[in-house]
């Protein structure tokens, strides 16, 4: 059976912390591996994404922490590091993460910061963190000259100590499984575990994609035809094609993805039950 973890971000005021502890006891209802809380760009919202771990770990839910390298200091990180051992948390996705003015701009590493992902990597593994994950990219990442250089990136990134690589979310199934099957011809010993986010508003996750380069098939477009203006729809179409993109990953050996929720645990839920139904 396939398992689970899922993402969810830290919401920005103190109502929606409030409302974000509903959403957490919600998922763990679910039984994930664990939850992932992300991170602002630049480590901004930095007291936000505290308390939302510290609400997830009150759920009783397993929390794993983003770190970004991009706009911080070495001593900001390490900083962040300590919170999270004091937090309870020893799984980190360690990303380099996107300039605040958009994943499009160039990257420029703080003068006193981590230069790459396997230098923070390295720093996460020596201050004690247990589990580092990182990211993957199926699809060329937008800043990449080519996938064979986005291998090398993750190359180093394990080299460093990273264990598991959560790949960009990518709505095309073959090629993750091919992405999967050249991280493990390149020799590079880590689990890749999918991202995959379950469509719940085709224009939204159409402009988010773009932004990102992440295709959507034609093919997954047109279930969509239509059904701007009906959400209940999307969602159920969207959970749908989750299921047959995560069947699909089962077929292939593949029995660990990872949900991008957006704070959605009723969307989460349509996924997981449709899997977890016991075969009639």
């Amino acid at each position: 059976m396939t398992s689970f973890s899922f993402e969810v971000f830290p919401p920005k005021t103190e109502i929606g912390l409030a409302r974000f502890s509903d959403v957490a006891d919600e998922l763990m209802g679910l039984r994930p591996d664990y939850i992932s809380v992300t991170y602002g760009a630049g480590g901004s919202e930095q007291y936000c994404s505290f308390e939302a771990i510290s609400r997830v770990v009150e759920s009783g839910a397993e929390v794993a922490g983003h770190l970004t390298c991009v706009g911080q200091s070495k001593a900001d990180i390490d900083a962040v590091l300590a919170r999270y051992r004091d937090l309870g948390v020893d799984h980190v996705v360690a990303l380099r993460g996107d300039p605040p003015t958009g994943i499009d701009a160039p990257y420029q590493p703080h003068g006193d910061g981590y230069t790459s992902t396997a230098h923070l990597v390295s720093t996460a593994k020596r201050m004690g963190v247990t589990t580092v994950s990182v990211s993957g990219y199926p699809e060329v990442h937008p800043q990449s000259p080519s996938a064979d250089h986005d291998l090398a990136i993750l190359a180093a990134k394990v080299d460093a100590g990273a264990d598991r690589a959560i790949t960009q979310m990518c709505f095309d199934t073959d090629m993750i499984v091919r992405y999967a099957e050249r991280v493990d011809a390149a020799g590079i010993d880590a689990e890749v575990v999918p991202g995959i986010f379950p469509i719940h508003s085709f224009p939204s996750i159409t402009r988010f994609a773009g932004r990102c380069g992440a295709a959507i098939p034609a093919d997954v477009a047109d279930r969509f035809a239509g059904l701007d203006d009906d959400a209940d729809m999307s969602e159920k179409i969207g959970a749908e094609f989750a299921v047959e993109q995560i069947e699909r990953l089962a077929a292939h050996g593949i029995d660990r993805v990872h949900l991008y929720t957006i704070n959605r645990p009723s969307l989460a839920r349509l996924v997981v039950d449709q899997l977890r139904v016991p075969a009639s």
